[in-house]
């Protein structure tokens, strides 16, 4: 029997539409819930407490003897790092909408939310805030979720985000799209509106400390940088403890990072590389810019030579997991050298030839990059059993900081890292 060829077509058209009716997806998705916060109220909350947990690490900032660990939009733990292998915790300074800092000489610099705070340090158990400089922040992120400044109504608008696994119905020809949703699943430690320094300058303002890539905060000679969504904020720290609102330069949106090298601030953001010179620091002016992909990254600069890692599972949304080696010799015309995959590259941190590198829930890697070709052959290490996030190398001590906790090895020997201490989430040593 001869079958009619529309009738056929209809059949097999029935057939899947009744298979898609049958499939299924887990989804993770994203649920918002909106506070609005009283600024008379927030500005009344900071104070000393006594030490505590560790509960959502964000930032890590090393000053001397001294850890200056985040907690994402609650405040600041103090840490005595002086015996690396049992560190003290000191006191936990309440900040709300705290996620950055830098230090110079005794004086801590935080954000809380739309204020930067001048807080003196010099006796850990018991800090005091000097100087408020108010409404300077219009905008952040925190998780995924944005905060903004309401000048007319003195309060800030909270955006609050929770992460939620659902099992739908969808089109069995329905893809999953990564760039729309799966772009959020792994962000665990999505940045704040502003991220701690890595100051690798030396600065003639006075002694300050170091901070990871994912740095918002960096110090240069008499002034702290800090960069927004949209802008590069620059404030007077000539006297650290009376720091002055100096000057702010807009430019794009998306920006995330900053690390400064060489009279010179390397930009992150999610669509490249921002390089500027700052040979007049209170007057960096834009040389060049490298673009990639959207996607999120930090960058961190050695020898002529710009790391950056961009990866998926942010609100950037991309579709890439890469490290990208970038000659910046000439920072007028960067120049790629070689991408290498990755799994989910995060914080990096260089102390040439060696390469720390985190992958966040694949754990920290190591390499060896004195060939700049090879990188992907000279896998000198890989530490598996943590969430990585942020990477600090102080030369014989690594630092790092993850979903899990605070990490401190012996790196004299990038091959074999000894462990020599960890504070877990959930608990205060």
């Amino acid at each position: 029997m001869k079958l009619n060829p529309l009738l056929l077509l209809l059949f097999l058209a029935a057939m899947c539409w009744s298979c898609n009716d049958q499939c299924k997806e887990t989804r993770i998705t994203r649920r918002f819930t909106n506070v609005t916060h009283s600024l008379l109220e927030l500005r009344t909350m900071v104070k000393n407490e006594s030490p505590r947990a560790l509960e959502r690490p964000g930032k890590m900032y090393i000053k001397g003897d001294y850890l200056f660990v985040n907690e994402i939009k609650s405040g600041i733990h103090i840490i005595n790092n002086k015996d690396k292998s049992h560190p003290e915790f000191i006191t936990f300074i309440r900040i709300p909408g705290n996620g950055d800092m830098a230090v110079r000489d005794n004086i801590l610099y935080a954000d809380s939310f739309s204020d930067l705070l001048a807080i003196d340090v010099s006796d850990p158990s018991n800090p005091k805030e000097m100087q408020r400089i108010k409404n300077v922040f219009k905008n952040g992120l925190f998780d995924g979720g944005t905060w903004t400044l309401n000048e007319t109504t003195g309060a800030i608008n909270d955006q609050n985000v929770d992460f939620v696994t659902e099992t739908v119905t969808v089109n069995c020809e329905e893809g999953v799209n990564p760039g729309w949703w799966g772009g959020w699943m792994n962000d665990s430690f999505a940045q704040s509106s502003f991220s701690g320094s890595s100051s690798s300058a030396p600065s003639s303002g006075g002694s300050s400390g170091k901070a990871g890539s994912m740095a918002r905060f960096a110090l240069h000679q008499n002034f702290l940088y800090t960069v927004t969504q949209n802008s590069l904020h620059l404030f007077d720290v000539a006297i650290p403890s009376k720091p002055k609102d100096f000057s702010t330069i807009n430019f794009g949106w998306g920006i995330e990072t900053i690390f400064p090298h060489d009279n010179k601030l390397f930009i992150g953001s999610n669509t490249g590389m921002f390089i500027f010179d700052n040979s007049n620091p209170a007057e960096p002016k834009q040389l060049s810019t490298f673009q990639h992909g959207r996607a999120c990254d930090p960058v961190v600069v050695q020898d002529n030579i710009a790391y950056v890692t961009i990866r998926t599972g942010t609100f950037c949304q991309g579709s890439q997991n890469q490290l990208d080696l970038v000659d910046v010799s000439n920072p007028s015309s960067p120049q790629l050298i070689k991408s290498y995959q990755m799994e989910n590259p995060h914080g990096l941190s260089i102390d040439s030839p060696t390469l720390f590198l985190c992958e966040g829930e694949h754990g920290l890697k190591v390499f060896d990059v004195k060939d700049k070709f090879k990188i992907d052959k000279n896998l000198l290490a890989h530490c598996k059993d943590m969430d990585a996030f942020d990477v600090i190398s102080l030369g014989k001590t690594l630092l790092l900081i993850g979903k899990d906790g605070f990490y401190q090895y012996d790196s004299s020997n990038p091959k074999d890292l000894r462990l020599l201490s960890k504070i877990p989430v959930g608990k205060a040593i």
